[in-house]
């Protein structure tokens, strides 16, 4: 009964997922031979451990420059912020949730993660990006900021953060460019994060304009170039990156070479497929931030552990389960199309701009770095 319920949920799963897919690149998807970004860095590919201490930046500003003020006004940052609890007096670890492009958080969350977390009695808060997360990232950049500070005070303890797709890279965007931030984070967990872009999104935006963060996440884009310039991770954060090799949206990701891994700078990184706990798991890419039980039961090792998840101490038994805890079967049909009937909705209605939006200056090791 179980394997007939998640064949029915997996093939549920793929014809939304595909709709989706085929409205954010406009064309069939082909997959291309996987882009080793860890080559290309001239870094190991190791699926987990220490990272590398590479740190040149290039044109980009030094690693530990002070950020610089926050240019969104505050009235709108606080607004963004929802919690769902006391932080300071639980005995868990508060978590913030970021959504992922298309998203807000009660779409891409309320009916998983956040269920989940209540019935654990895990606090949590969920951060509201501009425009469903379609805007310019480095603003975005700016609300994570706030929330990991805003979070921190108030638990007055270290923070862990969960995010999808934008949502796993954008805080590394806050953590890279504010370095007061470092010191407040346990954990990063990134559940098919764009931490290099997909080249899903390089055509369509060259060939009919793209809405801000689109052009952002192509893998040449250079906002991912100053993302990922000089280290990838920091000195006391945990990084676990969670990803599935038949994500059909952030690409390539067949193995830890690909988009979402990570593997320079000081942090302890954990880079792991769902697939290397459950072989058969097919989930997509909007599965894997939403109902994915074993996407899910890695998070939740990384947030219950020191250190980054291990996949060891998942039991095999996840690979039979249908959905993660927080997910509602009897609803499930219904809660997953509201889901990619967003999405799909903002996609097609998101205004385009004819290129990426530029770099701003603080991101410069100079102003006229450019």
């Amino acid at each position: 009964m179980r394997r007939e319920r998640r064949r029915w949920v997996t093939g549920i799963s793929a014809v939304l997922g595909m709709a989706l897919c085929l409205v954010f690149s406009g064309r069939p998807i082909t997959f291309a031979a996987p882009t080793s970004h860890a080559a290309a860095a001239g870094r190991g590919g190791a699926g987990s451990g220490q990272g590398g201490g590479a740190s040149d930046t290039g044109p980009f500003a030094p690693l530990n420059r002070p950020g610089p003020p926050l240019d969104v006004p505050r009235a709108q940052l606080a607004v963004s912020l929802t919690c769902s609890a006391d932080l300071a007096t639980s005995p868990h670890t508060p978590v913030l949730l970021v959504p992922g492009t298309t998203l807000t958080p009660d779409m891409n969350f309320s009916w998983n993660y956040e269920r989940a977390f209540a019935e654990q009695g895990i606090p949590y808060c969920t951060v509201t990006l501009p425009y469903d997360a379609m805007g310019d990232i480095q603003v975005a950049g700016e609300y994570v900021v706030y929330a990991i500070r805003s979070m921190y005070a108030e638990a007055k303890r270290r923070i862990d953060i969960l995010g999808f797709s934008q949502g796993g890279m954008v805080p590394r965007w806050a953590l890279r460019f504010w370095p007061d931030t470092r010191k407040m984070v346990d954990d990063l967990v990134a559940l098919d994060p764009s931490n290099h872009g997909t080249v899903t999104a390089d055509g369509v935006c060259l060939a009919d304009g793209c809405a801000p963060a689109i052009w952002q996440q192509r893998d040449v884009s250079n906002f991912m170039r100053a993302l990922n310039s000089g280290a990838e991770t920091f000195a006391g954060i945990s990084y676990t990156n969670i990803y599935s090799r038949t994500d059909e949206v952030v690409m390539p990701n067949l193995n830890d070479a690909g988009s979402s891994s990570l593997h320079t700078g000081e942090g302890e990184i954990a880079n792991i497929a769902v697939q290397s706990v459950c072989p058969a798991d097919t989930s997509d890419h909007l599965a894997m931030g939403t109902y994915d039980p074993v996407g899910y039961a890695l998070a939740f090792d990384a947030l219950t552990h020191p250190g980054p998840a291990d996949p060891s101490r998942i039991p095999r038994s996840v690979c039979t389960q249908a959905v993660q805890p927080g997910v509602n079967p009897v609803t499930f049909a219904i809660d997953y199309a509201r889901y990619v009937a967003h999405c799909l909705f903002v996609l097609a209605t998101s205004p385009h701009v004819a290129s990426e939006p530029p770099l701003k200056p603080y991101v410069f090791a100079s102003p006229r770095g450019r």
